[in-house]
This record gives structure tokens, sequence and C-alpha cells, in this order.
């Protein structure tokens, strides 16, 4: 089983805040097209909805049916419906807004570390310990290694470095096929891509970071270095070990 492509170009059905376009009279309009703020219970139980998304779809990735969102957001699955017309209308906005979360890490990170490395470094322990990592939508690092191909010729070998999420009864695509898919990048993938590509930068410049490291490589570290684990202390002890043997993968060394 697999995410189609159509997960990921709904843009449609999508306002340009992220929000649903259709709702239902008992929580008003939906996010984009509202525009009398909701009732209390409903902006409660969207709340909850994207809190639980956030959670099974890191857990289990974006396969997860719509029906564990609602279980673990302990409303019936007519209500997440109701604020998301589509599971690929609630896969967009969780994408979106883990996309945004990462790229204001990487911006403060780049604005507030005069070192590169300690820069670089913040960025990746930030993003690694929200867990955003899990949620990384498959464009961002489609991009990234399209990106490489590029410079390197080898666009597939590129593409067998690119891991994939788990589903529960299959695999998540994380390389969407045919010339439509480039339509489908947003401007939040490219603005990412675009501060991590300056980190990456000043860690070179600097000669802080392996010469053949890439953005790739710094966004696979992010999807790979946040295992899901039940308890929450071992998951952030085994995030946290994994990223130091990690970040040392990534240092430059003196010859």
């Amino acid at each position: 089983m697999h995410i189609q492509d159509r997960h990921w170009s709904s843009a449609s059905a999508v306002a340009p805040g992220g929000g649903a376009v259709s709702g239902s009279a008992g929580d008003g309009h939906a996010d984009g097209a509202r525009t009398t703020p909701l009732r209390v219970d409903a902006q409660r139980n969207l709340e909850h909805v994207l809190r639980a998304a956030r959670e099974v779809f890191g857990e289990l990735g974006y396969g997860a049916p719509m029906e564990d969102v609602a279980r673990r957001a302990r409303v019936g699955v007519g209500t997440v419906y109701r604020r998301f017309p589509s599971k690929d209308v609630l896969v967009r906005r969780i994408a979106e807004e883990e996309t945004s979360r990462l790229t204001e890490q990487a911006r403060a990170a780049l604005n507030q570390e005069d070192e590169p490395w300690s820069a670089l470094s913040r960025f990746l322990r930030t993003s690694v310990a929200s867990g955003a990592g899990r949620l990384l939508p498959p464009q961002v690092l489609r991009v990234g290694v399209l990106e490489e191909g590029a410079e390197s010729g080898d666009a597939a070998a590129d593409e067998a470095r690119v891991p994939q999420q788990r589903m529960g009864a299959g695999e998540l695509r994380l390389v969407p096929e045919g010339a439509a898919a480039a339509a489908e990048d947003d401007a939040g993938a490219g603005a990412l891509l675009d501060v991590v590509g300056r980190l990456v930068q000043r860690a070179h410049a600097a000669g802080a970071l392996r010469p053949d490291v890439s953005v790739s490589d710094v966004l696979l570290v992010i999807a790979t270095a946040a295992p899901s684990l039940p308890d929450p202390a071992q998951q952030a002890a085994a995030s946290a070990r994994l990223l130091d043997i990690l970040l040392e993968g990534l240092r430059s060394r003196p010859a």
C-alpha cells in the first residue's frame, strides 16, 4: 500500500492559511473561509484533532487511517471529516505546519548563533527534539534529492538514500513520479530548503562540516533521528544519543 501523489496535490482543497475550505453548520465555516470565530467547543475539537493527527501520523506515518486520528482525539470520525473533508486535506495541513515549524527553527539558529557549527547543531537538536522530523512532507526530501542529483548527475543514486516512512500495511513513497511532480512543491518546502541550505553553506565555509554533506543529508538526519518509542523518556534519550552519533559523523575532522 502506498500514499499516492494525490495526497500531496490537494492545494485546491486547502485555503491559503492551510485550512479546509468547506465546513458544517455545527462548526461554522472551515479555517480559510471563516468570517466568524469558531464556537468554543468547535475550536477545542479542532485543536484535539490536529494534536491527535500529529501524534498518530508521527507514530504510524501518513498512511494511518482517519479513524485512528478520531480515536486519539476522542471525537467521532464525522467530526474529523467536518473539519477536513478528506484525509488529503488533513495530511497537507499537518505537513505544512511541521514544515513551517522547522523553517522557523532553522531561521532562529541562523540568526541567533554566530558560530556556524553551533547554528547547524542547534537546528538539528531543536528539530529532532520537537519530533517534526517524523512529519517531514515527502516533497521536502524529494526536492533535496533532486537538487543533489542535478549536481552529481546521478539522481537514481541519491534517491536511494531517502528513507521511507512506516505505514501500517506498507510504505510511503517519498519520490513522486512524473513531470507534474515538480509543480506540487509549495512555497513552504522551498523556504525550508533555502534556510537549511544557508546553514549548511555557512558550516562548509567555516570548515566545520564534512565537504560531502548536503542539505539532503541534514534533512535525513532530522527524519531519522526521532524514533517513535512508547515511553517518552526512552524516546528522548534514544533521540539524543542517536543525534550525538550522527553529529559526529557530519562534523569535519582535521586531516
